[in-house]
């Protein structure tokens, strides 16, 4: 048995599964105290099923706590930056395209320091120790606890960072320290950005898991708690208190690994509509496509692991508003959807919950797609308006079914979220549509079924190793990252390997990703 929580912006969902069987689901409005929210959607699943807290084997929780706090700014922590790259690497320095306003909340300090690697491991020049522990005084003189230490190539070779780490520990017993060779990938610029990020993370990080904790032991839950990932699989609670970035964008991961074992569909099209927004994206093999570009989160360019959504603003709670036809024809009724929304206020301001806003969710009720509220309270509204509103939202999602598709073939496409009400039929470049069984609980049911991931960016010497031997080293390491992670190792399987050579290097230098999947250990 194990239990899924999902924390939207909107809806705070729970799943309870025996195996691959669904006992009880739950789904709530998202409270402001988050971990209340939990510990009522778990004794709501356990109370469903009528099950004990002994029953459960884990706990997976998918939260938006870090994602939001970084897009609003809130609760961060200024950072000492530490960058391993003289006599090279000065010419951009950390933070030159920061917002002004992050940069001036997290920017705490910088120090640029001799070292650095080539891409094949080759050090630059040796590092610069004195330097080092001169930025470490200075950062425990000035009160930072957040230390962010990137250096050039370092997912090829960390050591430079974790001697640099070893030198800031012993001048800085506080310090919360976060190695960029530990998260990004290989581009320098962007794998210091999700460094800092996550440093400026690091406090909160520590007190949302002692809140996890707290409300397991309140809910007398003996059993470990995992958090979902960007990338569809878990962490435990002490990779999450260090690794808390990691955690961007795992809500539409969720949906879509829950979309992808309710339909039992492994490559097709997901639309995830919630109360806000809709999220789309394209699974492969079982988990959601990654985006191949940076990624701009809070106005920062990234290059960790992110999956491939469009969000658009259209969800259950998405104002409906009438807009005057054209002066050549004013009598045509048209209409404009979102991307506004009541969110977490639906059951509240929504007209068919007695509110005096006209929602999508009305809509739904009112072309007879949905059974909710007071439906007499929709009783003299325009059917040109209702139908109007339907088309609109058709047109919305059809748009965003062409922007994620690679080809012009129709794909299936699978709705879940409490949204799916609001699509009437099929929709453009839809092959067909399916709706899943507890599709309204989808995320939480991603986070239920996780499992355990581990990946390597590294570049390869294909003239020193030869292909097939780098290659097999490249999945040997990913696997056995899965495995210390807590996946069984019977069960590791490698779902994504990608080649790029990079031509402008010596020595056939090739670019190896590997990433290995396997079931979790012990459940």
């Amino acid at each position: 048995m194990r239990i899924g929580v999902d924390v939207g912006g909107t809806n705070t969902d729970a799943v309870l599964m025996d195996g691959r069987r669904v006992v009880a689901t739950y789904k709530s409005p998202t409270t402001a105290d988050v971990g209340s929210g939990i510990v009522a959607a778990i004794r709501a699943v356990l109370d469903a099923s009528g099950l004990g807290p002994e029953s459960i084997k884990a706990v997976m929780i998918g939260t938006t706590h870090f994602t939001n706090a970084f897009v609003e700014r809130k609760r961060l922590l200024p950072v000492g930056i530490i960058r391993i790259a003289l006599p090279a690497g000065k010419g951009l320095p950390p933070l030159m395209d920061w917002p002004e306003d992050l940069k001036a909340g997290v920017g705490g300090d910088v120090a640029l320091v001799g070292g650095g690697r080539e891409f094949d491991g080759r050090p630059i020049a040796p590092l610069d120790e004195a330097a080092v522990a001169e930025a470490a005084r200075r950062f425990r003189a000035k009160g930072l606890t957040a230390v962010a230490i990137s250096s050039i190539f370092a997912p090829v070779n960390p050591d430079m960072e974790e001697r640099a780490a070893a030198i800031v520990r012993e001048l800085h017993p506080d310090a919360l320290i976060t190695l960029s060779g530990s998260i990004g990938r290989i581009g320098m610029l962007e794998r210091e950005n999700a460094t800092i990020m996550n440093a400026s993370l690091a406090e909160m990080a520590r007190h949302v898991v002692a809140s996890f904790h707290a409300a397991l032991a309140e809910l007398k839950l003996d059993c470990p708690f995992f958090v979902s990932q960007n990338d569809g699989t878990l962490m435990n609670a002490e990779t999450v208190a260090r690794f808390p970035v990691l955690t961007f964008a795992s809500g539409p991961t969720n949906s879509m690994r829950g979309a992808a074992y309710l339909s039992g569909l492994t490559d097709a099209l997901v639309i995830d509509i919630g109360g806000t927004t809709s999220d789309v994206g394209m699974l492969v093999k079982g988990f959601p496509r990654e985006s191949s570009v940076a990624v701009d989160i809070g106005g920062v360019r990234t290059n960790f692991r992110m999956p491939d959504i469009l969000s658009i603003g259209l969800g259950g709670g998405s104002r409906v508003r009438p807009v005057e036809g054209p002066a050549e024809n004013p009598g045509e009724v048209s209409v404009r959807v979102g991307p506004d929304s009541v969110g977490y206020r639906l059951p509240q301001e929504a007209r068919v919950f007695g509110g005096e806003v006209l929602t999508t969710s009305d809509i739904a009720v009112a072309a007879g797609l949905a059974s909710m509220g007071d439906p007499s309270r929709l009783a003299g509204l325009d059917r040109g308006l209702v139908a109007s509103a339907l088309a609109e939202i058709r047109r919305l999602l059809s748009g965003a079914i062409d922007r994620m598709k690679t080809s012009a073939t129709d794909l299936p496409v699978v709705l879940v979220g409490g949204g799916a009400i609001l699509v009437d039929g099929t929709l453009p470049g839809a092959a067909r549509i399916v709706r899943p069984e507890n599709g309204g609980v989808a995320n939480a049911i991603g986070a239920a079924i996780a499992q355990i991931g581990g990946e390597v960016d590294r570049v390869y010497s294909y003239q020193e190793l030869g292909r097939e031997a780098a290659i097999a080293k490249a999945k040997e390491e990913a696997a056995a990252i899965a495995v210390r992670a807590g996946a069984d190792p019977g069960s590791i399987d490698i779902r994504d390997l990608e080649e790029v050579p990079l031509a402008y290097l010596p020595g056939g230098a090739v670019r190896i990703r590997a990433k290995a999947v396997g079931d979790m250990a012990g459940i």
